[in-house]
């Protein structure tokens, strides 16, 4: 689900250029495993609900990150073959190495690609083309759509998932110290990405249409995951409010980013990971749209 993008990004696929600290690289990969993890069983229904009229043989996966989206399609479409598509070398190699793992290397082809570029590299004539939380990294979404609608044979179908935004994990009355401090956060971090990141929270819909796609459907999936299904969410929960943490620190009251920094204390007696209380909370929305001709 992801593309690597040129900004500090959300989990999922990215497009951008991959011009991040090998580091970060490595912190975003593990952030978008555990993304897939827990919320596998919702990226499973996306994929089932999918108005495909014929069940598809070559799918594009477009910012395609460590591969949670093109695992699920290739479990949803025993019979398609994946070409996923990423900026980050790191996470394609990441991907390769679970497809062999998984017996399936034979089904996925990976190539590394600039999505922002004007001329993308050969990528077959798929029926199914997948972007999952990678469209709102384009800067020109308007040229990119295009480029699929052309891309896709006539009937084949484009699926645009996007997250309404960061995934919450606390109560609100939470941490004791500093209720309400999540919600703060995020506040900081949704007016700095409506400067860089603009077409997040987008409306695709419309765009679908002015690209010539005809839309087959769209909908909205309510996410609500407690933290005791899975020990992987307290993982999640760390390195989300991390990566949220590096955007927001600068604007944040002194007693905001010291609360937090105890929740982000991972040996700490605040850490997030001690916490009982933890649950994963977003939405995800999925556009269905239909090249006709």
């Amino acid at each position: 689900m992801t593309q690597a993008p040129r900004h500090t990004p959300h989990h999922g696929h990215h497009t951008a250029r991959n011009d991040h600290h090998p580091r970060d690289v490595e912190d975003q990969a593990e952030l978008l495993d555990l993304d897939g993890e827990v919320l596998a069983e919702h990226i499973a229904a996306i994929t089932a609900w999918l108005p495909v009229r014929e069940p598809p043989r070559q799918i594009v996966d477009l910012g395609c990150g460590t591969g949670a989206g093109t695992f699920a399609l290739l479990a949803g479409f025993p019979e398609a073959h994946v070409t996923a598509v990423d900026s980050s070398a790191g996470h394609l190699q990441r991907l390769a190495e679970k497809a062999r793992d998984r017996g399936v290397a034979d089904r996925v082809r990976t190539v590394a690609a600039d999505l922002d570029d004007a001329a993308w590299p050969h990528l077959g004539s798929p029926d199914l083309v997948w972007a999952s939380a990678s469209m709102h990294h384009m800067g020109r979404p308007d040229r990119t759509l295009r480029t699929v609608h052309d891309l896709l044979v006539p009937g084949g179908l484009f699926a645009v998932v996007e997250l309404a935004g960061f995934p919450r994990f606390l109560p609100a009355n939470a941490p004791q110290d500093r209720p309400g401090l999540e919600e703060r956060c995020h506040a900081a971090s949704d007016r700095h990405h409506a400067e860089h990141v603009p077409h997040r929270g987008a409306d695709w819909g419309p765009m679908l249409t002015e690209a010539g796609f005809t839309l087959d459907g769209e909908r909205t999936i309510t996410v609500h995951i407690e933290g005791a299904r899975t020990t992987a969410v307290g993982a999640y929960a760390l390195g989300s409010l991390r990566r949220i943490r590096h955007t927001v620190a600068d604007t944040l009251t002194a007693e905001d980013l010291a609360a937090l920094d105890r929740l982000l204390d991972a040996g700490g007696p605040g850490s997030i990971l001690r916490r009982d209380d933890l649950a994963v909370r977003t939405e995800r929305t999925v556009w269905a749209a239909r090249r006709v001709r």
